[in-house]
């Protein structure tokens, strides 16, 4: 299934108004009243529903987030071909704290974490057990996921980003709030995980299940260099999730529906949700603007099979420059967690700590490399388990992170230069007295 059942007013920040039998009256995109969505199960249920239309608009899930990590974590592979200054000074890490991408982030992940806070604040209204479970799984798991975000993009050496875990309903009071600290954002982060993989069902249709929450368990883990950790949560949903890899490179890619490599998927389709990866990496023909972000020949130079389905997935644009094939069809979904995210993850995890869990590092790689076509090895170490994740990933929004995590190198600067953290936008600046800006800005 592919369009939200959504019956739903104009609730906190949400895009869309839909008809609703209610005949409710509609409330402003930036503040709800208690009257109005707060005092219905029927409502938390549609607050639920808005909130995945929000973190899938374009300043989060499939949109500025994972463009902005690509170009900011980008050194010769790509090139930025497009007229957006904010972006190009993302490319070019000149980032200044009005850039309106770094802007429609930091309001997408909050207003979504927002509505998350309501949900858990309200879900007392929902009487059915299973239900009431799995709606706060599906409120945790994306409360989760929006901090984590939002801490890698804007965290400082030590300082996080605000915490905030009860709604807001009055946005006329003061709302000032200190940053908290990495490890208070990660507390939270890994409890509301722990909380959601037992509250979600295995099954959930296109919204988030256990498994989503565990394949999130295991990334944010791989992260922090909590490598045993990791590597059990990505084992988990490799052997019990009943995921599979796609049968080709291809096939995992410009989906109408999920498929069987995916774990966590943001939905599009022709009246709702947002694919900026087409704006930015399509052709026109193809829905974008006409290929912004080309890739150039050093990025072809990683591969050391020329019969590699991933280096052959690519075509040219109207001016002759190349681009990826990863982002053609205008209302495919977009991959937020696959499958093969897990076998590099549970790879690395075993190579760092000498293990097997699961399967070897080598299996695990190899497994990868046959579904793309490529020789495979006899051997793997980290630096090789590493280059066959920029090989398998790359475009899908892991470039910043895995610059950081690993402690390489971008555009002469180091993992951990402040050019490579965003600054705290300037309205949150200017309207949050408590608010301490990053280094450098």
């Amino acid at each position: 299934m592919k369009i939200y059942h959504i019956k739903y007013i104009a609730l906190v920040c949400c895009i869309f108004f839909f008809s609703c039998e209610d005949d409710l009256t509609v409330e402003p995109t930036l503040s709800i009243s208690d009257n109005v969505a707060l005092t219905s199960a029927d409502n938390i249920k549609k607050l639920m529903v808005g909130t995945y239309a929000v973190i899938g608009r374009e300043g989060s899930e499939g949109g500025y987030v994972h463009v902005v990590s690509d170009l900011l974590g980008a050194d010769n592979q790509i090139d930025w071909k497009g007229t957006f200054f904010e972006l190009r000074d993302v490319y070019f890490k000149t980032i200044v704290a009005n850039n309106f991408s770094v802007q429609a982030i930091w309001d997408t992940y909050y207003k979504t974490i927002n509505q998350c806070n309501l949900v858990i604040d309200n879900v007392d209204l929902i009487k059915d057990d299973t239900e009431r479970a799995t709606l706060e799984g599906e409120a945790r798991f994306l409360r989760a996921l929006s901090y984590f975000q939002l801490v890698r993009l804007y965290g400082g050496k030590t300082l996080g980003v605000p915490i905030r875990t009860e709604g807001i309903v009055d946005f006329a009071k003061d709302l000032s709030i200190a940053r908290s600290t990495q490890a208070e954002v990660y507390a939270l982060i890994t409890a509301d995980l722990q909380k959601a993989r037992t509250m979600l069902p295995a099954d959930n249709g296109f919204y988030a299940n256990k498994y989503a929450a565990i394949g999130l368990i295991a990334r944010i883990n791989l992260y922090q260099g909590n490598f045993d950790a990791a590597r059990d949560a990505a084992s988990i949903v490799i052997d019990s999730s009943g995921k599979s890899l796609a049968p080709t490179f291809a096939d995992a890619f410009n989906r109408d529906e999920d498929g069987t490599e995916d774990i966590f998927m943001m939905q599009v389709t022709a009246q709702s949700g947002t694919n900026l990866f087409i704006q930015f990496y399509a052709s026109q023909a193809n829905g974008g603007r006409g290929g912004d972000i080309i890739l150039n020949p050093e990025y072809f130079a990683l591969f050391d099979d020329p019969n590699d389905q991933r280096s052959l997935f690519t075509y040219m644009n109207e001016a002759g420059a190349t681009l990826s094939s990863k982002y053609t069809n205008q209302f495919g979904n977009v991959p937020v967690m696959r499958l093969a995210e897990m076998y590099l993850i549970r790879a690395e995890a075993n190579a760092k700590l000498g293990t097997a869990v699961g399967d070897s590092p080598l299996n695990d790689i190899n497994a990868l490399r046959t579904r793309s076509g490529a020789t495979l090895f006899s051997n793997v170490n980290i630096d090789k388990i590493r280059l066959e994740r920029q090989l398998e990933l790359s475009f899908e929004g892991f470039g910043i992170y895995d610059v950081k995590r690993t402690g390489a190198t971008v555009k002469g600067l180091m993992s951990d230069s402040p050019k490579l953290v965003l600054p705290i936008p300037q309205s949150e600046m200017d309207t949050n007295a408590k608010m301490e800006q990053n280094e450098g800005y």
